[in-house]
């Protein structure tokens, strides 16, 4: 289920990531054997490292010898660490907030030591994140801390909506912006900067990482919805439990239709197990996951349309190759739903 990494153009890809894990590893690494063990406990669980492998991607996007072994710089290789910081730091946020007990198949670090160890841990990260960016300048490092406000106001705009049925596609939209996609732009643009690509060129690389994020998080809220436990490795429909009502039901609850009546007459407070699979079944046999499909469709055309203008060069090959795979990722059923088009109920 794991979507294409960026750097597939590249036959060292996996001594590419190898160099971003064991700089990844030391950056977790504090003057106090405790907190060390509880920032690094995520790390050897592993994770797929594609905002790391979106910085390296766009740094060689201008580089037409950019397959060659040496291309990567140790430049790149701190930028992924700097934003793959943020993305950890992130996640233990995200688990305090969720109570959470498991993370990447391991016992989540709230579980485990409490929600007060968790927030410092990842208030470590985010500011180890920030020492990185620090050092490869300071529009970098202004970025980097532009990108974790960006970030903190998306989780807001979503915590502030949990359980509300009358949460808007505006709402959504600009949530996600905040919480997932400013990060691969931000991935992508801090690429261009240690590469010195042109205004021109950070500018497309940035709206790329926008629009690609854009449709990541939207295919992975219609995952949580139409995937099995095993393909998504993690509780499946978690978000209707937890109050975040994602695109797909919003359309559903916004349909003047009896089965978004059905809907909304389960959702607006927490759900049993019972009641989280049939609110579940409605939204999967609706119409919804095939317009949420298209609208994912819609922002991976914008993120290729981005890269249209450049050279296919192996940072630029992968770059399309991955968005261009990002919906493959679905099952079948929903692909096959949004190609067809999201057909009117009878």
């Amino acid at each position: 289920m794991a979507p294409l990494s960026p750097l597939q153009a590249r036959p060292d890809a996996e001594a590419d990531l190898a160099r971003v894990e064991t700089a990844l590893r030391a950056a977790a690494v504090t003057g106090d054997e405790f907190l060390t063990e509880v920032t690094s406990h995520l790390i050897p669980a592993g994770g797929k490292r594609l905002r790391p492998a979106f910085v390296i991607a766009s740094a060689l996007a201008l580089d037409p010898d950019g397959a060659a072994p040496d291309a990567v710089t140790d430049d790149m290789v701190c930028g992924g660490v700097a934003v793959e910081l943020v993305h950890l730091g992130s996640l233990y946020h995200d688990d305090v907030m969720d109570d959470a007990e498991t993370r990447r198949g391991i016992e989540a670090v709230n579980h485990r030591w409490g929600n007060l160890k968790a927030i410092l841990a990842g208030d470590f990260l985010l500011a180890k994140a920030s020492e990185l960016a620090a050092s490869l300048g300071t529009e970098v490092a202004a970025l980097l801390a532009a990108t974790i406000g960006r970030l903190c106001e998306g989780q807001v705009r979503e915590l502030q909506l949990i359980y509300d049925r009358s949460r808007t596609e505006d709402q959504y939209f600009l949530a996600i912006q905040g919480k997932t996609a400013e990060l691969y732009a931000t991935s992508c643009r801090i690429g261009g900067l240690v590469a010195g690509v042109d205004g021109e060129t950070l500018d497309r690389l940035n709206s790329f990482g926008l629009a690609y994020g854009m449709a990541f998080q939207i295919v992975d809220d219609v995952l949580d919805l139409v995937a099995s436990d095993e393909e998504l490795g993690k509780p499946s429909g978690n978000d209707l439990r937890e109050g975040v009502y994602t695109l797909p039901v919003i359309r559903m609850l916004a349909d003047a239709h009896p089965d978004g009546d059905r809907l909304s007459e389960l959702l607006g407070e927490p759900l049993d197990d019972d009641r989280r699979d049939r609110a579940r079944a409605i939204v999967v046999d609706g119409p919804e996951i095939a317009s949420s499909v298209q609208t994912a469709q819609h922002y991976v055309t914008a993120a290729l349309d981005a890269l249209a203008p450049l050279d296919a060069t192996p940072g630029v090959v992968g770059l399309r190759a991955a968005t261009s795979n990002l919906l493959s990722a679905l099952p079948s059923s929903a692909g096959a739903a949004a190609a067809t088009g999201a057909a009117g109920r009878s």
